[in-house]
């Protein structure tokens, strides 16, 4: 079944997000297809793909510097804004954003269906937001446009619209402020590579979040994900569900009752993304804002971690694993695993080419790219720990993609 829209976005942005562009160039080909011929990004897409071939050419054969590593950011930037441009007319194209002429500002299904799909915010709009956001007796339509319009950040970026998001933390009402701050923290993980661009928004969340310790313990509740009732969730703020606007029940209905409070805004189906997104939290702008050289916070990330299995291979001596790597595959005996494991040792004492190739190999005998980065990610964090850049091991993954059985 075909990937729709939403879909391919997200593998855009968790793309981008690890700086792996091949991958999200896979998708942007398709998208070229359906604009047709006379798009505008054609150029732009052929000169792209042209320097990051040749960019991991001089990868594999050459030593690393900094300008290899400014290369590579330049180039993600580069993608981010093309892909940002070419989304928009892709919508306007399929008749997703029709021009906007306001929305009812009392009506919970008119504010969603506004801020979901709206690309081009008025001045107005979001006045009336950081309005809704400070005024804790416009509660219920407050989570409305917060749900909606956090859906509609996660596929099309606007600076503006993520600073009123920012702005609600300060919010009156405990529940608006906390979905904000919530939904703020998924977004700052999502844009992480992104968000150097826009020190603005840096600026204004270490503002609202003041000393971090409510963004922290809401970090940690989002990794553990505990079930919480929604309607349990409401009622600790003297909220009675069944006195929300029917609109807002049917809303909240379809994002389902039975997940973590704070992410109570999100539909079951992207609680997959989320944990994605938590399992890269370490490597994040975000984290370095809230834990810093904090080690008791550290400490007690490391906890949440453990909390939900996310427990690393333990790899206590390499070259013994590599003799014994090599002694298989000269049985014949060696498997997918096998293959990984010792790209793994080869990648960790310098030797790229060969890793890369064992890689390779690795991936040609698995049925399809789904099969093979199941295997291959979970040992992202050893690499790194022992001394890989964690760039370098979302460029190899980026390579594989293309690989064929």
């Amino acid at each position: 079944m075909a990937q729709s829209l939403e879909e391919q976005v997200n593998v855009i942005e968790r793309a981008l997000g690890e700086r792996m562009i091949m991958h999200a160039l896979a998708i942007f080909r398709v998208w070229l297809n359906e604009l047709g011929e006379e798009n505008t990004y054609e150029e732009a897409y052929n000169d792209l793909l042209t320097r990051y071939m040749s960019f991991f050419s001089s990868y594999l054969t050459a030593d690393d510097s900094p300008e290899r590593e400014q290369q590579l950011t330049d180039m993600t930037s580069e993608a981010y804004r093309m892909m940002d441009s070419a989304y928009v007319a892709l919508r306007l194209k399929r008749g997703l954003s029709p021009e906007m002429h306001g929305f009812n500002q009392e009506n919970p299904q008119s504010v969603m269906r506004y801020f979901s799909s709206c690309i081009r915010f008025r001045d107005e709009d979001l006045g009336w937001l950081n309005r809704v956001f400070s005024d804790a007796s416009y509660a219920s339509i407050g989570l409305v446009a917060v749900a909606a319009l956090s859906k509609n950040l996660r596929e099309c970026f606007n600076e503006g619209a993520f600073m009123a998001l920012i702005n609600g933390i300060s919010s009156e009402s405990p529940v608006v402020a906390e979905q904000c701050l919530a939904n703020s923290l998924l977004l700052l993980i999502h844009y992480d590579v992104r968000i150097d661009f826009f020190p603005s928004i840096q600026e204004a969340f270490m503002e609202a979040i003041d000393d971090g310790s409510v963004a922290f313990d809401t970090i940690c509740a989002m990794i553990r994900s505990t079930n919480v009732s929604l309607r349990d969730m409401l009622a600790k703020q003297e909220i009675n569900f069944e006195d929300l606007p029917q609109e807002l029940q049917d809303l909240l209905s379809m994002t389902g009752s039975d997940i973590s409070g704070v992410a109570a805004w999100m539909p079951s189906s992207e609680r997959e993304y989320m944990s994605g997104l938590m399992q890269i939290l370490p490597d994040t702008w975000l984290y370095s804002v809230l834990v810093e050289d904090n080690e008791e916070r550290e400490r007690i990330i490391k906890f949440m971690f453990l909390s939900i299995g996310k427990m690393d291979l333990l790899w206590d001596d390499t070259e013994a694993a590599e003799r014994w790597l090599v002694g298989k595959m000269r049985s014949n005996e060696a498997t997918t695993m096998d293959y990984i494991n010792y790209g793994h040792c080869l990648l960790l004492r310098g030797d790229r080419m060969m890793a890369y190739e064992n890689y390779r190999q690795a991936r040609s005998m698995c049925k399809n790219s789904k099969e093979f980065y199941a295997l291959f990610r979970p040992d992202r964090r050893q690499l790194v720990d022992h001394g890989v850049p964690m760039e370098q091991v979302y460029l190899l993954e980026d390579q594989l993609l293309a690989v064929n059985n």
